[in-house]
């Protein structure tokens, strides 16, 4: 996909790159890499802020025991 000069420089992406494309209801979103991360990390500390228990150890081990396996 091709993106204007001036979008890509606004991105960082001048020298190629990346992106997420991520469709929504009322059109197509475009997120760098790093953006996309950024934005998943927000989201995940929405959930996990506060609670020492959220890590992903815990997670797997609650998994594990819920599976009994």
């Amino acid at each position: 996909m091709s993106l204007p000069i001036d979008i890509r420089k606004r991105l960082g992406l001048e020298n190629g790159g990346s992106v997420i494309v991520e469709e929504t209801e009322t059109g197509v979103v475009l997120r760098t890499v790093s953006q996309a991360v950024a934005r998943a990390q927000a989201i995940a500390k929405r959930y996990t802020e506060g609670n020492p228990d959220a890590t992903v150890t815990a997670f797997l081990a609650d998994r594990h025991a819920e599976s009994g396996e």
